[in-house]
């Protein structure tokens, strides 16, 4: 596979500068939160949008009604890179992005992960000019939402195990035959975050750095592999998608992935309590709720994903063969528990 991916520059006080490099007008595609903190980065004219859907259609109707604009500017998190992908990719335009956050590996995906009736499809194609990392910036953020960016690639312990498992059972998509030398790839890149993981943890210029690379080469693996998710993305991501269909909440990307890691990694008997562990030590609560939701949303979620999956169209994997009962719901709720506690009451 080879591995081409986004021009990506680290450094500091690096948003005040692209008002001197981007076309004009541009348009900056953020949250209306954050605009409070960086507006006086940029010129007093420039066009700006406050991301509120990822809804294919209402983009669609917003981008028409947004005016000219020469270039694009995604600043955020992983709803407002997206939202910025769609709309250089819909209007032909450059695109330079700004992550706030390291949450996921959106930024360095060609497709946006676009909502259609609150299902997630990737769709478009845009390479960004290129993908400004401003350490300051990040260690300034939520740590908590910087941290919960290691389920991107924490991930791939499950979607490798996943993708054999369906070669192996001959459930594999044709297209997308195992391949043990893109497994062990996507697992180097795995065993460089967990040895990493107290700086990422801490935040300091090394862990931004590593998990950054990370979550850059996930997100060009999709496209560089041929369009294939298997070595990237399974029961993890599968688990998050039926949340968010059931619930239809927002969530924080890297909560309800880790929370899927972990049920998938029980599912495939696959070292679940070392990774709940691995996922306790990097900071991110996976206790429902940390989300805002509940047990018995998650235990729902679980007993549904079977059937969201195969109604969604996504890929097979241990979860389609595995049987949710309670006394794993139960299971899965006791080994949280056991290592974060019980919620405080209020």
């Amino acid at each position: 596979m080879e591995e081409r991916l986004f021009n990506t520059i680290y450094g500091r006080n690096l948003v005040g500068e692209l008002k001197n490099i981007v076309q004009r007008p541009y348009l900056v595609v953020t949250m209306e939160d954050l605009w409070e903190k960086f507006r006086g980065e940029f010129d007093e004219d420039a066009h700006v949008h406050f991301v509120k859907t990822l809804e294919y259609d209402e983009i669609m109707r917003e981008l028409e009604e947004l005016g000219e604009f020469e270039a694009v500017i995604g600043l955020g998190g992983g709803q407002a890179v997206d939202y910025a992908k769609m709309a250089a990719w819909k209007t032909h335009r450059p695109l330079y992005q700004v992550p706030t956050s390291i949450a996921t590996n959106a930024v360095f995906g060609h497709r946006a992960g676009i909502r259609f009736d609150s299902s997630v499809r990737y769709v478009g194609y845009v390479e960004p000019v290129a993908v400004y990392i401003d350490f300051d910036v990040i260690q300034k953020g939520p740590k908590a939402l910087n941290r919960s960016g290691v389920c991107d690639v924490l991930c791939y312990h499950n979607a490798v195990y996943d993708w054999k498992y369906a070669w192996d059972r001959g459930k594999c998509e044709s297209q997308w035959p195992y391949d043990e030398s893109l497994a062990a790839r996507s697992m180097e890149v795995y065993d460089r975050i967990v040895e990493a993981m107290d700086d990422i943890y801490e935040l300091n210029e090394k862990g931004i750095r590593v998990l950054t690379e990370g979550l850059r080469w996930g997100g060009g693996a999709f496209h560089n592999a041929g369009w294939n998710p298997r070595h990237i993305e399974g029961t993890d991501h599968f688990l998050f998608y039926t949340l968010e269909y059931m619930t239809k909440k927002k969530f924080i990307h890297g909560q309800p992935v880790c929370l899927g890691i972990f049920t998938g990694s029980l599912m495939q008997d696959n070292d679940a309590e070392g990774m709940l562990r691995l996922i306790h030590r990097a900071g991110v609560d996976i206790r429902p709720e940390a989300m805002g939701i509940t047990w018995e949303d998650v235990f729902a979620a679980l007993k549904y994903e079977k059937e969201f999956l195969e109604k969604d169209g996504k890929w097979f994997t241990v979860a389609n063969d595995f049987v949710v009962t309670d006394e794993f719901c139960e299971r899965v709720k006791a080994m949280i528990l056991e290592v974060y506690g019980e919620w405080p009451e209020k």
